[in-house]
């Protein structure tokens, strides 16, 4: 048996730091936290026969204290009573590496990597060697804590739950529990103003007349949930063509959604006109997802519980290129030019990239980017999502069918039409199957019917929705299924109201993928694709013939800070040939080369060369936009010559101005110019600029942070206090994550942070506390509703720090005691452990009077008082 000598014992001890019940080196910020409350700590029955001794500490594997003293018995081969031993509480904090802090209640809440738990000081056990203490059944209830004895290394092994766990292991599971009970309390607004935003565009040729046309965007708060105004201006110049495009009330909640007003149906409407209506959605066993972007209603999505895939086609002339827009940005995730087939699609698009009914497609005639697009809805084909089994859900819709206004004499509000509506209940059936059944009408009554099937054991996924015939006779069955019976083999089927397509990617090696479609419109079309990587080498290429004997290709190549692109079919090609001067790769930033040449053959053959040099700034907007963004080049084509010039900046907060000049064009042979303005404000707590992002608000809210200077300690921010966002990252824990996690604005008077609606923790962390400032209150639970930011007020109290000895009437130095300063008109408190020599440390005290005590006994002296001309760190010794 390997015990310690005593002489080392007194030397450890000796070395041993400054207990604190606010410092200790622990990392706050980890998200592994397992959350528990408890009022108190129970009392434990120590037996007679218990000694003290020394022992060693071990946390798994590893010896952490080579000897601490307990308080327990063993025999010779093993522990007695292990769960009744006690371990003094600095021990217990420095093994385990806890981070202690004393509220201002008489609690303390500890955290460690695993667990966020309070308990009450004034039940912590004192024993009258040790002082006070943990007993190993404690370590086990309070902190998930498991201990065994071991008598060959003469030590107690505590084994953590967290111990060898990592973020990414939790993560994955989903276990971030919350403690929110206790919490003050910030609820969300009711009625406001959010935000709004205003467009304007100006497009025009040197022949003919410019074009105005504007949009003007209010979003806020009503009832819980969100509004949501949209107002068209076709000629800004002239009022009577303005009308409201649309008007909605939205409330999503776990188990409910409510809208009224402008809304896409839950089934597949061939009308092309608006409905306008109510609709609500109950669930039941499962919840619906709400993108972290946000967006509008889909009331596909929220019926159900997984991501689904959606196709957006179309119809459009050859030639014409289309992109595909995010809610109502302006930023392209996706664009085709459009072939001889006449026919647009976009596949792969799920519920997690973008929630449904939050798409655009704008079509430049001729590729013309300078002309005015014309703007559709997406045309989804809306695939079934599956729901847990048990699980169901039911949708009641009615309204009406809208005209749009915006010609002279019309309505503004337009003119309300057919009636329309609908109900259907999906229910979860198994783990593999979910139906649908429903009833609409639709200018006649139709019959609607879902399915989600994924057998178990066999690699195949159906998903279809159909309805019955319309006024016509014909049926819309829109259906997918994917058979994939390799990893490197996937058979896909997919059919709506367009064409039946079949497709097949057989991955042949890790750089050559051979490609097989059928379209039912246009009959078969092979391909193969290929890929290859080295060092700064990187290359992409697919070629395919139809049927027609159409070739379609495109090649993507870089070189290190070379880039070439290059695509092609019967229709057009266009080339590109970047180098970025700069040296930035990643981000795409600094000063850039680029050597364009396009064709086109439509009723006749055009070509376009172009050079043009390309400066973007690293810097960015909220909304990931380049402050500057500058493209000047020359264009040298069959129809026309000259300057090819592209500008756009948001250097302005709140402003973005967007222009572009062609001097030189393949589809015209004039000038042609297009000049866009978008101005966004924020009205919440105070008018500063917007993000121009306020579409997102529909289904989503946030946190306005504001901590502050509260100089004369009246909780409220008075005029000339200054508001504090540095070290923000440091500074806030939100939902146990550090607050970067949620990619928050952070701005010279206020951060920003978008969230879904619901309740979250707010933890203010000491380490980015300002000097010699504190906060009066650690947590929040804050309230979140969509549609705006909740306000969250943090004021920073001056703060002194006490330290000094504990001694007796001797003058022996205690070790152990428990040193309280208590605020009488309060009833705060701040609380330390004294260390082995008798030191103690209060932090964090705020101005006023205390009264001191030393284990429940009053000590001497007995009075401290803190005001502004007092020094911020300060010696007292005590006497018990």
């Amino acid at each position: 048996m390997n015990q310690f000598p005593w002489v080392l014992v007194f030397f450890t001890f000796s070395l041993l730091p400054i207990t604190s019940c606010q410092v200790f080196a622990a990392d706050s910020h980890s998200n592994l936290f397992r959350q528990n409350t408890q009022s108190s700590a129970p009392q434990i029955g120590v037996p007679e026969e218990f000694s003290i001794f020394p022992v060693g500490i071990n946390v798994g594997k590893q010896n952490v204290l080579p000897s601490v003293f307990v308080r327990g018995q063993e025999n010779g081969t093993a522990a007695v009573n292990l769960e009744h031993w006690l371990i003094s509480y600095d021990a217990v904090i420095q093994a385990l590496k806890l981070s202690v802090t004393s509220l201002g209640d008489g609690q303390i809440e500890v955290r460690s990597p695993g667990f966020v738990i309070r308990l009450d000081s004034q039940q912590l056990i004192h024993d009258p060697e040790l002082g006070v203490v943990f007993s190993i059944q404690q370590l086990q209830t309070l902190f998930g804590v498991t201990a065994e004895f071991d008598i060959n290394d003469y030590a107690i092994i505590l084994n953590p739950s967290w111990l060898n766990q990592t973020v990414s292991s939790v993560e994955q599971k989903n276990v971030i529990p919350l403690q929110l009970a206790g919490l003050p309390t910030v609820k969300a607004p009711q009625q406001t103003i959010t935000a709004i935003e205003q467009r304007v565009n100006t497009s025009g040729s040197g022949t003919s007349t410019p074009t105005f046309v504007g949009e003007t965007i209010a979003v806020g708060s009503i009832f819980n949930g969100s509004f949501f105004l949209r107002g068209q201006q076709k000629d800004l110049t002239d009022s009577q063509t303005w009308n409201l495009a649309e008007a909605q009330y939205l409330r999503e909640t776990d188990n409910a959604d409510y809208i009224v007003g402008s809304q896409p149906t839950f089934w597949r409407s061939h009308s092309s006109k608006q409905y306008w209506g109510l609709t609500t959605i109950q669930r039941q066993g499962f919840k619906a997802l709400i993108p972290q972007e946000g967006g509008s209603f889909s009331p596909t999505q929220r019926l159900q519980a997984e991501k689904i895939s959606r196709t957006i086609v179309g119809e459009a002339a050859p030639g014409t290129l289309v992109r595909l827009m995010q809610g109502l940005g302006d930023r392209p995730i996706a664009e085709i030019l459009v072939d001889s087939a006449g026919i647009y699609r976009f596949e792969n698009l799920t519920s997690g990239q973008l929630s449904a009914g939050n798409y655009r497609v704008f079509l430049y005639p001729e590729g013309r980017l300078t002309a005015q697009p014309e703007i559709r809805a997406a045309t989804f084909s809306n695939i079934p999502g599956q729901i847990p089994p048990g699980a169901s859900a039911t949708i009641v819709s009615g309204g009406w069918r809208r005209k749009l206004s915006g010609e002279p004499s019309q309505n503004f509000f337009g003119d309300l039409q057919e009636f329309q509506g609908g109900i259907a209940r999906r229910w979860g059936v198994s783990e593999n199957l979910t139906l649908g059944a429903g009833l609409i009408y639709d200018q006649n009554l139709q019959a609607l019917g879902e399915i989600f099937f994924r057998p178990d054991n066999f690699p195949l996924e159906v998903a279809a929705s159909v309805l019955s015939g319309d006024q016509d006779g014909k049926w819309d069955l829109d259906a997918n299924a994917r058979f994939f019976p390799t990893q490197n083999l996937t058979v896909k089927l997919n059919t709506d109201k367009f064409s039946s397509r079949l497709n097949l990617d057989w991955r042949f090696s890790p750089h050559l993928t051979l490609l097989g479609n059928y379209d039912s419109r246009h009959g078969w079309e092979t391909g193969v694709q290929t890929s290859f990587s080295f060092g700064e080498w990187f290359s992409l290429g697919r070629f395919s013939l139809d049927a027609e004997n159409h070739c379609h290709w495109s090649l993507d190549q870089r070189l290190g800070l070379l880039s070439l692109s290059h695509q092609g079919n019967e229709i057009a090609t266009r080339s590109q040939l970047n180098y970025n001067l700069s040296g930035d790769t990643v981000l795409q930033s600094g000063h850039s080369l680029r050597l364009g040449y396009e064709t086109r053959n439509l009723n006749h053959f055009d070509n376009l060369a172009t050079l043009a040099w390309r400066y973007r700034t690293p810097e960015r907007t909220a909304d990931g936009r380049n402050l500057w963004d500058v493209e000047l080049g020359y264009g040298i084509g069959s129809r026309h010559s000259g300057l090819i010039v592209t500008l756009q900046t948001a250097v302005i907060p709140g402003l973005l101005v967007r222009g572009r000049y062609e001097g030189g064009s393949i589809s015209s042979d004039q000038t042609s110019y297009s000049l866009e303005i978008v101005s966004s404000l924020n009205f919440h707590n105070g008018i500063f600029p917007g993000d121009r992002q306020s579409d997102r608000l529909r289904s989503v809210g946030g946190l306005l942070i504001q901590p502050f200077f509260d100089k004369n300690n009246n909780n409220k921010r008075d005029r000339g206090e200054p508001i504090y966002t540095e070290n923000s990252d440091l500074l806030f824990i939100l939902n146990n994550l550090p607050i970067k996690s949620f990619r928050p604005d952070v701005q010279k008077k206020r951060i920003i942070v978008s969230l879904v609606p619901g309740t979250y923790r707010l933890d203010i962390d000491p380490s980015g506390f300002p000097i010699d400032w504190e906060t009066a209150v650690d947590s929040y639970a804050v309230e979140v509703i969509a549609g705006s930011y909740t306000p969250v007020l943090v004021p920073f109290h001056l703060c002194y720090s006490l330290s000094g000895i504990v001694t007796d009437e001797s003058g022996t130095p205690i070790a152990g005691a428990r040193v309280e300063a208590i605020a009488p008109q309060t009833q705060q408190r701040r609380f330390s452990v004294t260390n082995d020599a008798g030191v103690y440390y209060l932090e964090r005290l705020p101005q006023g009077t205390y009264h001191i005590k030393i284990n429940e006994q009053v000590a001497k002296p007995d009075k401290l008082i803190l005001n502004e001309s007092s020094q911020h760190f300060q010696e007292l010794n005590l006497k018990q």
